[in-house]
């Protein structure tokens, strides 16, 4: 591994509100995981939108060290970044082409598009670049029942019709994206792989992707050529209803700028949540503008989709909870518990980490792991753990 970029470092650690420390050996363990359970087929690995919050360059870096060789991400620039770290990666774009002058960021950075339509199509053909003596190489996107991005079968069965005769187009993948797969049993499973195998019947010569994180635990057929494993490689469990098999990457935590005591009557935060005894607050330098959502205020703050009892802390081996309402800049949390001395300012609280799992921590704040990781704002000061040690 290189070092750091310093746009990688985050925050000044001497006066930064938060720590974000990345486990890159987690990281590599988890798509070694994925690997393993995706053979005979090749896993890929989505790093799109910074990869998932946890820096783009870093991550590709650590994957390309243990083998990865084709990559994901959302938009061109996205690809751009991922190409400085992986040369000679594979680099596919799912949002497809927006207008004629975003081919050139393909060409300059060697991306592949994921053509989603006709338009996609049509500008791809006639501006797209081309590998060698292979045109404008691509991915079909084909549509099998998320009615998101992507071709018609109607569609698609013309164009494998009109490309065997003009070869204007290399389509060297196939995919299509699983609505379900975090719920083996549900019937759209099936459903989607009978469609998603007929369409790429279309095009021999195409590899084939359909399973992401929650996909390749189905196993089987829904393996196909390529995998696309994407949340798991970042410590969130796939499937629901399930221990989670992934090792947790990210640990954010905040640090303590003030404590204070409270009686009992007093109230705290905005719309002055009442607390019921002799209280002492850490007011921790991190709210949700460094990601963690206001959704997770405790206290019995009536906010729609935050649990009771709201989000929870971990510090001198407790759980502390969130009290009032979590604000911009800082969160309040009740460490009563832990007896008068058992803190003091500058110290840190664990947000998400080992003892405070990603997906538990998205469930108090009433959303999910993938929006509280890409969340993460630019204010943590932030450390990359790789062989062990802090680069």
């Amino acid at each position: 591994m290189t070092s750091i970029d310093p746009q990688m470092r985050g925050a000044d650690p001497r006066v930064a509100g938060g720590r974000l420390t990345v486990d890159l050996d987690a990281l590599v363990a988890n798509y070694r995981q994925m690997a393993e359970r995706s053979t005979p087929a090749e896993a890929a690995a989505v790093v799109k939108a910074d990869a998932y919050g946890l820096g783009a360059g870093p991550v590709v870096a650590a994957l390309v060290a243990e083998g990865c060789r084709k990559f994901f991400v959302a938009l061109p620039e996205e690809g751009l970044a991922v190409r400085g770290a992986a040369p000679d990666a594979e680099i596919y774009v799912f949002n497809g082409l927006f207008s004629p002058e975003a081919a050139s960021f393909y060409r300059e950075g060697r991306l592949i598009p994921v053509l989603n339509s006709q338009t996609d199509l049509a500008i791809w053909e006639a501006h797209g670049w081309d590998d060698g003596d292979t045109p404008r190489p691509c991915a079909l996107h084909v549509e099998t029942g998320m009615n998101r991005l992507g071709l018609t079968p109607e569609r698609t069965r013309i164009l494998a019709q009109e490309n065997a005769l003009t070869g204007a187009l290399t389509p060297r993948l196939i995919l299509s994206h699983l609505a379900c797969a975090d719920t083996p049993d549900h019937p759209m499973n099936r459903k989607q792989l009978e469609s998603f195998q007929a369409l790429c019947a279309l095009f021999p010569d195409a590899e084939s992707s359909l399973a992401n994180s929650a996909g390749i635990f189905l196993g089987g057929e829904f393996l196909c050529d390529v995998t696309r494993p994407g949340v798991s490689l970042y410590g969130s469990n796939p499937v629901n209803n399930t221990e989670n098999p992934m090792q947790p990457v990210a640990t954010v935590q905040a640090r303590i700028a003030q404590l204070r005591q409270v009686p009992a009557g007093g109230t705290v935060s905005y719309g002055a949540t009442p607390v019921t005894r002799d209280t002492l607050l850490a007011v921790t330098a991190t709210g949700y503008a460094d990601g963690y959502h206001r959704s997770g205020s405790g206290a019995g703050v009536p906010l729609r989709n935050a649990v009771p009892q709201g989000a929870c802390g971990f510090v001198d081996g407790e759980r502390v909870p969130v009290i009032g309402r979590i604000t911009m800049d800082l969160t309040l949390f009740d460490v009563t518990d832990l007896g008068p001395d058992a803190l003091q300012v500058g110290d840190f609280i664990e947000l998400i980490g080992h003892n405070m799992p990603v997906d538990d921590v998205a469930m108090a704040c009433g959303t999910i792991s993938y929006e509280l990781l890409t969340s993460l704002g630019r204010r943590y000061e932030r450390h990359y753990v790789h062989g062990g040690d802090r680069i």
